[in-house]
């Protein structure tokens, strides 16, 4: 009995109805670590220092006017630019600058408060074409003549110029874009007068550059600026003034330009030649004269010498060398090779005499090439 007993009690009780049968809990998997996945590498910057890009630059053109008088040339300007077109067209990247407005009819919109020191410039519309045949791809439309007939006529430059398929800057934010190959050049026109590209603003105009620099390979920058005249050839270092209007301080600008990312620099407006220099390896031509004024611009003695600019350049803007080709204008024809090289002689005495060693060597046949040059620092402290 006893025996019997103690086996009812080992014995477990029967499930009571509805209970759930016991369920063994899962094994918990082994947990692995996380695996990193390695970032791609950067692709790589590439390097444009083997590629080379020819920029042509010329001064101030004008080539005829109908405005108050017909004083345009006898074949309507069609081969005012001839002579000096095999040079312009040889270039990937040729640009000037455009005096007075393409416009057909139409009043202005200039007043003048001097009107012995005032001149208002109209060429037709179709003259574009006549600077598209020479070889221009990019005119400034960035100086004192761009609004004779006011923002209308400046207005109308542009529209003329698209039509002939030339970029332009000048007006305000307005900034000509290139493309050579796989380079991309962006060019900005500035100047000291309304509604353009204020080079007055150095502070605006280095952030603008400094932006464009860093989405394009090559910044060109134009600039008309500085005191006007036969005695104006040198470089006063300080800020310039002609007729009490501020012409702004050129070595400040353009040396900051370059600070801020230009790779190109050109000056035009003193309707004389100026001295050139390298500064951080990049080119700066201070002012390039009268190239092409058919009237109403003296073009007597020096002010009728002006070069042809042609720099080349790495595909990072470093200068590699270039070529002053001599022109004289005597009219009525326009400009033409100057045999006896003149504007280059000229740009190479004012060259010494403003910065001794400009960083560039000269050559009589009209090369330029880059020379050793020590550390330049601005001649100013501080913004003016």
């Amino acid at each position: 009995m006893l025996a019997l007993l103690l086996a009812a009690c080992s014995t477990a009780p029967p499930a009571s109805p509805g209970t759930p049968e016991p369920v063994a809990a899962p094994a918990t998997p082994a947990v692995s670590p996380v695996q990193s996945k390695e970032l791609p590498p950067a692709p790589p910057v590439p390097d444009n220092s083997s590629i080379r890009i020819r920029i042509a630059a010329v001064g101030d053109m004008m080539i005829g006017t109908d405005y108050p008088l017909n004083h345009l040339p006898d074949d309507d300007g069609i081969s005012f630019l001839t002579n000096i077109t095999p040079i312009i067209s040889a270039a990937d990247f040729a640009f000037g600058n455009l005096e007075g407005v393409l416009l057909d009819g139409g009043e202005p919109g200039k007043k003048c408060s001097n009107p012995a020191a005032c001149y208002l410039f109209r060429s037709p519309t179709h003259y574009a074409q006549h600077f598209r045949n020479a070889g221009f791809d990019a005119l400034s439309l960035a100086n004192n003549h761009a609004r004779d007939f006011g923002e209308e006529g400046r207005s109308s430059s542009m529209r003329a110029l698209d039509a002939a398929g030339i970029a332009h800057s000048g007006r305000e934010g307005t900034t000509a874009i290139l493309q050579r190959g796989d380079i991309f050049i962006a060019f900005l026109a500035f100047a000291v007068t309304k509604n353009s590209n204020m080079m007055l603003d150095y502070e605006l105009a280095f952030e603008t550059i400094a932006a464009h620099a860093e989405e394009h390979d090559i910044v060109v920058v134009s600039f008309h600026g500085g005191a006007e005249g036969a005695d104006a050839t040198n470089l006063p270092f300080a800020d310039e003034e002609y007729y009490d209007e501020p012409r702004g301080d050129v070595v400040w600008f353009a040396r900051g330009a370059v600070d801020a990312g230009a790779d190109l620099v050109i000056g035009h407006g003193p309707h004389v030649v100026r001295g050139m220099e390298r500064y951080k390896e990049r080119l700066i031509a201070y002012s390039l004269g009268n190239f092409a004024t058919y009237y109403g611009i003296s073009v007597a003695g020096i002010k009728g010498l002006a070069p042809i600019l042609s720099a080349t350049l790495d595909g990072n803007g470093v200068l590699i060398d270039g070529q002053i080709s001599s022109t004289i204008q005597i009219r009525p024809a326009g400009p033409s090779i100057d045999a006896r090289q003149r504007a280059l002689n000229l740009i190479r005495g004012l060259s010494i005499s403003d910065f001794g060693n400009s960083g560039l060597r000269f050559l009589p046949d009209g090369k330029l090439l880059p020379i050793e040059r020590g550390d330049v620092a601005q001649h100013n402290l501080a913004l003016p």
